[in-house]
């Protein structure tokens, strides 16, 4: 086991092997570098954290609560939980993990689900607005709580997903930014994973053991814009290792010149 004087309880538990302690470390110093690099942090704020229950979100909770235990995350972090009713949704799981980690938290329950599967018709994406709801319901609680910052466990393939999706579909260039302020203005939204692999998500939490809540709702329904970007994102991938990384670092290098967009680039004053 880890030295358990040196790690925060959300790591109790974990694999003694060089090959985790690498990627623990991995994910914590691009978690940090996200934090620094985009500005996210600033000292006395406090943050409301999103868990879904999933290995994003879990992943995001451990590698914040690292950061703070060392002293090197300035802020309050309060976990949050938004109960949206699905149909066998096991409701004790996160605040029974919680508790036992000493997490502070905040279990929400409001029933977006109804009104989702009301609303969209027969074969319709439930994405759109079970989102909507769900970051409405985010603010509020935000709010509420006093929290400067919605923070999300968004990764880089989200972020990549995020891109293909507006340029194939939205025809636009625009991906899933690190940071965000809302459009009220008085909360920031932000996604420290953002240089963080899914892979490394995934491994991570198994590795771990959380207790991972799969989503029955979007996740259940067939022909998904995003399932189909992945799709071809990952035979990319198993044809061409490293176009992730190539496709991520492109959307950090951005070079308004050589793009069409006049509002970017003074051409006419060229």
């Amino acid at each position: 086991m880890l030295d358990q004087d040196d790690i925060h309880p959300l790591f109790h538990g974990a694999p003694d092997t060089t090959e985790f302690r690498k990627l623990r470390k991995r994910i914590v110093r691009l978690t940090r570098e996200a934090i620094e690099t985009y500005g996210m942090a600033r000292r006395g704020d406090r943050w409301l954290v999103c868990l879904s229950g999933g290995k994003d979100s879990y992943t995001l909770l451990a590698a914040l609560t690292e950061l703070q235990w060392r002293g090197l995350l300035p802020v309050e972090i309060l976990a949050c939980n938004l109960d949206q009713g699905q149909p066998g949704f096991p409701a004790g799981v996160l605040p029974e993990f919680l508790t036992r980690m000493g997490v502070p938290h905040r279990i929400e329950y409001q029933d977006t689900y109804s009104v989702v599967v009301d609303k969209v018709p027969s074969g319709k994406t439930y994405c759109a607005l079970c989102s909507r709801l769900r970051r409405g319901h985010l603010y509020r609680i935000a709010r509420e709580e006093g929290c400067r910052a919605v923070v999300l466990g968004h990764h880089r393939d989200d972020v990549i997903e995020t891109f293909l999706l507006n340029l194939f579909h939205g025809g636009k260039l625009a991906a899933m930014p690190p940071k965000l302020l809302n459009d009220e203005g008085d909360l920031y939204v932000h996604r420290p994973l953002a240089l963080v692999s899914e892979a490394d998500c995934g491994r991570f939490a198994r590795a771990m053991g959380y207790p991972i809540i799969p989503c029955d709702l979007c996740g259940s329904q067939e022909g998904l814009q995003r399932a189909q970007i992945k799709r071809m994102v990952d035979e990319w991938e198993a044809r061409s290792p490293g176009r992730r990384a190539i496709l991520f670092r492109a959307l950090t290098q951005a070079n308004p010149s050589h793009l069409l967009d006049p509002t970017l680039f003074d051409f006419r004053g060229l």
